[in-house]
């Protein structure tokens, strides 16, 4: 396993052609933590801060539609949902937005769900892209970067033959398809200091089942079942029914199927190199098995 790539001088920070998005040279204030596959800085321009992300190395191993990506910002921007937009990369090299001062989102406080269900909703209404989130697909781009000599090799293996029952249930269950975010993990929820909710890093946006987004929150932020029931009552508009819990569990097999070989890619490419790296891998199939099973 290669060791991962140390960080980019300050000097390297700045792409040499930011004159197409800035009047003045930017400056890098620092280092922005949080994000898992690519690097982030908080930059300062035209008296204005910004961020740029640098997008991974491995993108194409994540099976990542910067093209996608760059359809849904657009829609999102328009729609006041995200960081606003600056200058998506032609190349793909890097993305700039403007920065949200703020503070992560908390589902303990206050309303919190309730906001969630609205941000969804608004999210779930924007106007279509034509990338398709093709479940398969997609796990199938990432078992191609997967080396079969890991010693998490076996465990993944028998995982995958339970998937496809979940992914025909799913679609059986779901009433059409949206465009969704697929990625709102803690890192990509920003509450303003003005109290609105936005989210960032659109990367895996795609055309599919809103509750594939429902699942990634309820997994992502371990909701207990009360928590469930009301983002799904604040989010549908109405009682759950258990049509709906069904779809829910079924989506968050496949949310953690694709998780749990996304972290697989980057344990074998060597972009994650902690040896608590492979142990929550070890503990998310375990986790996920048990859901699976439970989930009929």
């Amino acid at each position: 396993m290669s060791a991962a790539p140390p960080d980019p001088a300050p000097a390297d920070i700045v792409p040499p052609d930011w004159q197409r998005w800035s009047a003045t040279k930017p400056s890098v204030l620092r280092p922005l933590t949080g994000g898992l596959t690519n690097k982030s800085y908080l930059l300062v321009a035209d008296g204005e801060r910004l961020v740029i992300r640098r997008n991974s190395a491995i993108s194409a191993s994540l099976d990542l539609n910067r093209t996608a990506e760059h359809e849904a910002l657009l829609r999102a921007d328009r729609g006041g949902l995200c960081a606003p937009l600056v200058y998506c990369d032609p190349d793909h090299r890097y993305l700039v937005t403007r920065y949200i001062e703020g503070g992560s989102w908390h589902s303990e406080r206050p309303g919190a769900l309730r906001q969630l269900a609205q941000l969804l909703r608004n999210i779930h209404t924007l106007p279509a892209i034509d990338t398709q989130l093709d479940i398969e697909a997609k796990a199938a781009s990432y078992w191609r970067s997967i080396d079969r000599s890991t010693a998490l090799y076996p465990a993944l293996h028998a995982l995958r033959q339970e998937i496809p029952q979940h992914i025909a249930a799913a679609g059986a269950l779901g009433d059409g398809h949206c465009l969704c975010h697929n990625d709102l993990l803690k890192a990509n929820l920003i509450v303003a200091d003005d109290g609105n909710l936005y989210a960032i890093d659109w990367e895996y946006a795609a055309m599919g089942d809103p509750f594939y987004d429902l699942a990634v929150i309820v997994e992502e932020y371990g909701l207990n079942e009360g928590q469930q029931n009301l983002l799904l009552t604040e989010y549908l508009g109405l009682p759950v029914t258990p049509g709906h819990w069904k779809r829910l569990d079924h989506c968050r097999v496949i949310y953690g199927y694709l998780a749990v070989l996304w972290y697989a890619v980057q344990w074998c490419s060597g972009a994650m190199t902690e040896p608590r790296i492979g142990a929550e891998i070890s503990q998310r199939i375990r986790d996920l098995s048990t859901l699976s099973s439970a989930t009929v």
